[in-house]
């Protein structure tokens, strides 16, 4: 039997600034467990700003998005736009800031907010092609951006939060952290991770049950 190929895209490295590093490794441990294979991608791109975790203070000088998540990568990483819809079966967002920074401006520009260009061709054309695409976290809040007409969850998101996502066009549907929100007719697969989550466990159990879901989904791969 063939593997599930899903291509993960990071952020960053960091949960105030770039990618959360722990849904992160927690969606490469998953989909390897799970008995599938993935490629990590980034946007070749500056960040936002750079925050000192320890001390929550930017910091200077700023970061390449591609480079910081090179580190959680181990090195084994391509730019998102290399990316290729044919090559892969499910496209994967973990969360963190950095998906609302520097994948998208939503931290800046909130309802107004434009999607970097690389990670909109990359969803629109799994989306075209009828492929899964998931998202954890924060994460899912880019895919109703571009999408728009689907049902994700933020786990049980704040009221502007909420609004937002009814602004893009999407339903919310709230979950607590190790469920999953299907969205069977648009093959949107969604888990609240760290929203809701208050310890890693729970957010692997939630990133887990992502991937196994996705996997039973069966016909809905090809």
């Amino acid at each position: 039997m063939m593997k599930t190929k899903f291509a993960i895209v990071l952020s960053g490295c960091g949960v105030y600034d770039g990618s959360e590093i722990h849904e992160a490794v927690a969606s490469m441990l998953a989909v390897d467990k799970n008995g599938s294979s993935y490629q990590i991608f980034a946007p070749d791109m500056e960040q936002l700003h750079v925050i000192n975790h320890f001390a929550g203070k930017e910091i200077k000088p700023n970061r390449n998005v591609l480079e910081e998540s090179a580190r959680i990568a181990r090195g084994n990483i391509k730019s998102l736009a290399e990316f290729n819809a044919d090559d892969f079966d499910v496209l994967l967002f973990p969360g963190g800031f950095g998906a609302m920074k520097n994948l998208c401006n939503y931290a800046v520009a909130g309802d107004n907010c434009k999607v970097n260009s690389d990670v909109e061709h990359a969803i629109k054309s799994m989306y075209a092609k009828k492929k899964i695409i998931a998202a954890a976290c924060i994460a899912p809040m880019l895919l109703a951006r571009v999408i728009g007409n689907i049902s994700v969850t933020l786990g049980n998101p704040s009221e502007s939060e909420r609004a937002s996502l009814e602004y893009f066009g999407a339903n919310h549907v709230d979950k607590n952290t190790t469920e999953v929100c299907i969205d069977t007719e648009n093959k949107i697969f969604t888990t609240p991770a760290y929203m809701s989550a208050s310890n890693i466990s729970d957010v692997f159990a939630g990133i887990d049950n992502l991937i196994k879901e996705i996997l039973k989904a069966g016909g809905l791969l090809y």
